[in-house]
């Protein structure tokens, strides 16, 4: 018997872990190994550790992954143990329980994940069970991208080149049922460990945002519908809210209900359907899009710290205001800048944001508000149903041009020439700011010239401007040359 525990990793195919327990690869290279080293038995366990830096759309996504793996397995004559602990106690207690010779899963590279691992490891080392960690959730192993001195990259266009031209494995196939743990009982009860639980168990109330559906189904739809269409249009309208040219697939990826290879697969796939020159950068522009969030993962591995500190030292600390009231107004999508609260009010509604609109509205916090990015990367953790530590320190921080491969400080963006040139017609503020529904799309975009009187009879319920923009620039070039020291 061998267990094979559930992490990052909510799929049956390509799972490299799961896949060499069933015997489809060989542990060392991914070659075709020469069969199932014994019957698979998969496993979830329920981290107070995680949870406590979780939030209700993610578990909520979790906990419908999970049914439908388990379903999964059920369907071949197996089931997923779910248990409750810390897995340092919980995961060798179930493989003495269910006389496991191996446990087997795949990395993460998150800080507290490393030291879980090795505390694992240790666990089952004790207890003399063998285990084994695989590299799964990304192409390109830490360390493995680096520069002629060995060091890791922290300019993302060198790393992009080298993640490009590197071989990308295959996908693999999910175990057959004659490789995983038989499990008596019938399939519309729990056979083995603990019956899912309710989010209310795991002490979240149910989100108030419209989560998308999660599990590798769902997932597999939206990639297929994005080969279809949305990635040949991708470099062309990505960053046009209103276009749906984006994959919608970041959930997925961050939980692993569809396997980084099979994503990449499906793109090369795209490639050779293309029409033109046009539509294969379209297709490679998305590619590096994986890469980003592979370029971030290896940051955060290398620099744990990043989650709380800034990447890029400067000479003085950066004097934030943090301002309490406009934080609040910002968290509410009541800012008086258009794209701004539409972007905010998104997140709210659908635990989500599109990708353009989050550089808006970080770039709003931390260059106009002269708020920390601490405090608005806390805000998306607590509302992103697609929260992934890496690419959102690494998003904040490039906002805040406090990280790695950062904007430079002097450059702000201008949040109603950005309305104005991503969402021309306003059709994405209208949709999420109704109080603007009525409102001229010219008007919306020069809502911080109007007066006072030409506001109230445009939009009476709709804020004024908390900041002037022009001002809050000069402010935050000042602010920025003091930390770095300039006379």
């Amino acid at each position: 018997m061998q267990i094979h525990w559930h992490r990052r990793d909510l799929r049956a195919s390509d799972n490299r872990a799961l896949a060499a327990a069933a015997g489809a690869v060989d542990s060392a290279d991914g070659d075709a190994a020469d069969g199932p080293n014994g019957p698979v038995l998969p496993v979830f366990v329920f981290d107070q550790n995680v949870l406590e830096h979780a939030a209700a759309p993610r578990v909520r996504y979790l906990l419908d992954s999970l049914s439908e793996l388990r379903a999964w397995y059920r369907e071949r004559g197996s089931d997923l143990v779910v248990a409750h602990g810390d897995p340092v106690d919980v995961i060798p207690d179930l493989a003495v329980a269910h006389d496991a010779e191996r446990v087997v899963w795949n990395k993460d590279y998150s800080g507290l994940a490393t030291e879980r691992d090795t505390a694992v490891r240790r666990a089952l080392d004790e207890a003399d069970i063998a285990r084994e960690s695989f590299h799964d959730a990304i192409f390109h192993e830490p360390g493995s991208i680096t520069t002629n001195e060995g060091d890791p990259y922290s300019v993302f266009t060198y790393f992009w080149k080298k993640w490009r031209d590197r071989e990308k494995p295959d996908p693999l196939q999910a175990p057959d049922a004659d490789a995983l743990a038989s499990v008596p009982g019938d399939a519309d009860t729990d056979a083995v460990g603990e019956s899912l639980p309710t989010i209310e168990d795991l002490g979240f109330d149910e989100p108030d945002a419209d989560v998308q559906f999660a599990g590798t189904e769902a997932a597999r739809e939206r990639l297929t519908e994005f080969c279809a269409d949305g990635i040949f249009r991708y470099d062309e309208d990505r960053d046009y809210p209103t276009r749906e040219a984006t994959s919608h697939l970041s959930a997925d990826l961050k939980f692993g209900t569809v396997g980084i290879r099979e994503v990449y697969a499906a793109t090369e796939d795209a490639t050779e359907r293309a029409e033109g020159e046009a539509q294969i950068e379209s297709i490679e522009e998305f590619q590096s899009q994986l890469a980003w969030r592979e370029f971030y993962a290896h940051v955060l591995f290398y620099n744990p710290e990043v989650v709380s500190e800034n990447f890029r030292e400067y000479e003085h600390d950066i004097g934030w205001r943090n301002d309490p009231e406009e934080l609040r107004a910002w968290k509410a999508g009541e800012t008086g800048y258009p794209i701004v609260d539409a972007g905010m009010r998104q997140l709210k509604a659908e635990a989500y944001m599109h990708n353009r609109v989050r550089m808006i509205v970080a770039s709003f916090l931390t260059k106009d508000l002269l708020i920390d990015w601490r405090e608005g990367y806390d805000h998306f953790r607590a509302h992103l149903a697609d929260h992934d530590t890496a690419n959102d320190t690494g998003g904040w921080q490039w906002a805040a041009s406090t990280g790695t491969d950062a904007q430079p400080y002097f450059r702000i963006f201008n949040p109603m020439t950005q309305g104005e040139r991503y969402d021309p017609d306003a059709g994405y503020i209208k949709r999420y700011v109704p109080e603007l529904r009525d409102a001229d799309p010219d008007v919306i975009h020069e809502w911080h010239e109007l007066s006072p009187t030409q506001r109230r009879r445009t939009a009476p319920d709709y804020p004024e401007p908390i900041v002037d923009h022009s001002e809050r620039r000069e402010d935050a070039l000042a602010m920025f040359e003091a930390a770095r020291g300039d006379d």
